[in-house]
């Protein structure tokens, strides 16, 4: 691997947020949809140009193992933006504010990973049992995804709010962007500072699931730390474009589900027996397709029978 990979990648990791925040969302706003899918087809097209750099310098191997690892991570987010907008929604999180939150949570997000991943990886590679054990784990996770009901989740019972609740030091109103703020000399968090905080133990809650679902596409460091960058950066474009649609794709929690669980099998089994990485990309995009297009099947259904 090149010397300046990692560090290559990770400047231009900040360079391209540092343009997003300090550039382009300068100003707090509300973002519409439309700009939403634009700064989303941005970033996936940044991904869809690094790719074509991974399959020329890596191979089709490395390539198809970075487009795996992009779209499950993109996959599972979906599932993320659900929770992030209930979080926003029991806060009453101002709209012009959300952006920043988002930001900053995913700048946490992808330090964690960084924490996460390159470790993961070495462990993996060095004691068959921990590939094991997560393979079971993904199994066991996508189980549950598909047998869980839709309970609605309270933000509020969170240990984090409780936690940051307890100190006595919360301001009980918004003061627009900022995350802290002082009274008579202290240092106050304000609301959007506890958003922030549940938002960073939510992403940590799903990184259980994400990172180890890469780790099995991959035993390479870079391309799974890069593919979950690639899919996060994305993310909080993406939570206004889905936000309010999430409800629709009825049956992308199978989709996942079953996601998961073929990965988690591929992991419990890579001892034995090797599942190419071009035939793991084809699979995965059948499961995850195959769910929306049902959803969307379903929906039509039920608008049909609502007309009639």
């Amino acid at each position: 691997m090149h010397d300046w990979l990692w560090p290559g990648f990770l400047a231009f990791v900040a360079l391209i947020l540092f343009f997003d925040l300090f550039i382009l969302h300068r100003r707090d706003h509300v973002i519409s949809t439309r700009e939403a899918m634009t700064t989303v087809a941005g970033y996936v097209a940044l991904a869809m140009v690094f790719a074509v750099g991974v399959f020329y310098f890596g191979g089709k191997d490395r390539g198809a193992e970075f487009l795996t690892g992009y779209l499950i991570e993109q996959a599972l987010s979906l599932d993320n933006i659900f929770v992030i907008a209930l979080i926003f929604t029991y806060f009453k999180v101002p709209p012009e504010a959300q952006y920043r939150v988002l930001f900053y949570g995913i700048v946490g997000a992808i330090v964690m990973r960084l924490s996460l991943i390159v470790p993961g990886v070495k462990l993996v590679d060095q004691f068959m049992v921990i590939g094991m054990a997560l393979g079971a784990l993904l199994i066991f996770s996508g189980f549950k995804m598909m047998t869980a009901g839709d309970d609605m989740i309270d933000p509020g019972e969170s240990r984090i709010v409780k936690l940051l609740m307890r100190t006595g030091r919360v301001t009980t109103e918004y003061e627009g962007s900022k995350f802290l703020t002082r009274r008579n000399g202290l240092l106050y968090m304000t609301p959007l500072f506890v958003v922030l905080m549940t938002v960073e133990v939510t992403d940590l809650i799903f990184a259980v699931d994400s990172i180890p679902a890469v780790l099995a596409i991959s035993n390479d460091a870079f391309i799974v730390f890069s593919s979950n960058v690639f899919a996060v950066m994305g993310l909080r474009a993406l939570f206004f474009v889905l936000s309010g649609m999430m409800r629709t794709f009825k049956h992308l929690k199978t989709g996942l589900s079953l996601v998961l669980m073929f990965i988690g099998l591929k992991m419990l089994l890579a001892h034995w027996i090797k599942i190419p990485s071009p035939l793991a990309l084809t699979i995965t995009v059948l499961l995850i397709g195959g769910s929306v297009v049902a959803s969307i099947i379903a929906r039509k259904r039920e608008e049909q029978r609502a007309e009639s």
